[in-house]
């Protein structure tokens, strides 16, 4: 048996190929965001066991409200359902919740839940989970922008301290380490408004496999293609 891998200590995931899944078998879209939510579990419990540090994972962007009532209004019920199984779960698992993205679209309901996840499970550090929740990568920058533009306006901060450290501490994801892997399943070549400034130096995986088929395998496959990469950022 081949050696495995060690994993990089960060992962994003673009969890992409829920709809098509979902037509290829003559179901409807939710049925394919039900399997999506299956195939999320079961890759997080797997990057636990691998030691991954970090997962992020896009889990509903800024342009998703486009789709149908219906389809919206079934992705959210079942991140409802999730986050309550997590708070069910927290002392077991020990994961903890960070989530990027502009909360305050979402229902009272889904927010309380989102924002109790991040709090009773602020202590654990074992493995941490980003959801990308009505996230846009340009939104995320416009809004650190804003923030910075009211600490200069307050004198809590000038223009020339402003640094690529400072203004990352403005991001939903102040704290966390950039990721050194995305994968994005489905077959689509492009990054669709995800993380644009903390993947300026990651490592891109396409795999032509649908979100709720992904398995350890086809991550083990992305990590042996990871190591496969020569990371010189920018150097020679």
């Amino acid at each position: 048996m081949a050696e495995r891998l060690a994993p990089p200590r960060h992962i994003a995931i673009i969890m992409d190929g829920n709809g098509r899944w979902a037509k290829k078998r003559g179901l409807p879209r939710t049925a394919g965001h039900s399997a999506g939510g299956e195939a999320f579990r079961r890759i997080a419990n797997y990057c636990r066991t691998l030691g991954v540090e970090y997962l992020t994972v896009y889990a509903f962007s800024t342009e998703n409200w486009k789709r149908s009532e219906e389809e919206v209004s079934g992705i959210m019920r079942l991140l409802a359902k999730y986050l309550q199984e997590a708070l069910r779960d927290m002392e077991k698992n020990h994961v903890r919740f960070r989530f990027f993205g502009d909360l305050s679209r979402l229902s009272p309901e889904l927010r309380k839940l989102c924002l109790d996840a991040e709090s009773r499970s602020s202590d654990y550090h074992e493995v941490q989970v980003n959801f990308c929740l009505n996230y846009g990568g340009r939104d995320e920058i416009l809004r650190g922008i804003k923030a910075y533009a009211r600490d200069v306006k307050e004198g809590k901060a000038t223009i020339e301290e402003l640094t690529e450290a400072v203004f990352s501490q403005y991001l939903d994801s102040a704290g966390v380490p950039d990721p050194e892997l995305v994968i994005r399943p489905s077959g689509e070549l492009r990054t669709s408004n995800f993380l644009p400034w903390q993947t300026v130096y990651s490592e891109f995986v396409f795999m032509n496999v649908l979100w709720p088929d992904f398995s350890p395998e086809d991550l083990d496959a992305a990590i042996a293609e990871y190591h496969r990469r020569n990371r010189r950022f920018g150097g020679a």
